[in-house]
């Protein structure tokens, strides 16, 4: 008998692989041409700092000409593969935590529904909160010398929400013998203080020099590559699991006790 965790890195795997190969086309097809004309934004604000430094140098000095060390079809090409790459990392952290959590349950009971909430609240945490606290920004745009600051802020935010979710996952287990909408109101009104005290980190230390559409239509692809991502990572994982719930004789979702299923997960 092959080992279950074994298996259900084998399903992360499978799921991380097809959700980065989907998002970095989706990317390529939609997101690239604007990222393209905030590239041709940056360029052209380089080439205005370039023609000031030039503007005082010593006469007869020799400017440096910086070439593209890819060019933009080799970058098209990395993005898919370094999305694919990102997934399949993806998907190992999402098993080793999904195996965490449902240990004393089963990997195969409720493999749908499962695999659902466990993505919805994934996507929340790492990537729904934290953009609404700090949006992405196009690239080229900001200081090289907040780098460092603007990472540590994103992490923080980061750790914040996956805190925050999993606080909202005890909240719902202990309350397993109240109504279901006592249960959901706690789950949000936890959402909503854990964005709360996003909005009490630093803003964001630099300016986005851009125009509002660019930018708007940035943040908005940017955000739904990350809904696709674990849309398709969920329907993959729990589509997977469901597979193998079936060859094994698990009994099928509908057939098993929520409340008890959730009590058990928590316990």
């Amino acid at each position: 008998m092959s080992n279950p965790t074994l298996t259900l890195l084998g399903r992360g795997l499978a799921a991380g692989g097809v959700a980065g190969l989907v998002t970095g086309l989706f990317s390529l097809l939609l997101a690239e041409p604007v990222m393209d004309r905030a590239i041709v934004l940056e360029e052209a604000r380089s080439a205005k700092a370039e023609a000031a430094e030039h503007a005082h140098a010593a006469a007869g000095a020799v400017a440096e000409h910086h070439e593209e060390l890819f060019s933009r079809s080799q970058q098209h090409f990395g993005l898919v593969v370094t999305a694919v790459i990102a997934g399949l990392a993806m998907g190992a952290l999402f098993a080793v935590a999904y195996a965490l959590v449902h240990r004393r349950t089963g990997f195969l009971v409720r493999a749908w529904p499962r695999a659902l909430a466990f993505c919805a609240a994934a996507f929340v945490a790492v990537a729904l909160l934290p953009g609404l606290r700090y949006p992405a920004a196009p690239p080229g745009v900001g200081d090289a010398n907040t780098v460092g600051e603007r990472q540590t802020l994103w992490l923080a935010a980061v750790v914040i929400s996956i805190l925050g979710m999993l606080l909202a996952w005890q909240l719902y287990v202990r309350l397993a013998g109240k109504a279901e909408p006592v249960r959901h109101g706690a789950v949000f009104l936890t959402g909503a203080a854990t964005l709360a005290v996003l909005f009490l980190l630093p803003g964001n230390p630099d300016e986005v020099p851009v125009p509002a559409t660019l930018l708007w239509d940035f943040r908005v692809l940017s955000l739904g590559s990350q809904l696709l991502l674990w849309a398709v990572f969920a329907a993959v994982f729990g589509g997977l699991g469901l597979r193998a719930a079936k060859r094994a004789g698990s009994p099928a979702p509908a057939q098993a006790a929520p409340a008890q299923d959730v009590a058990a997960a928590g316990a």
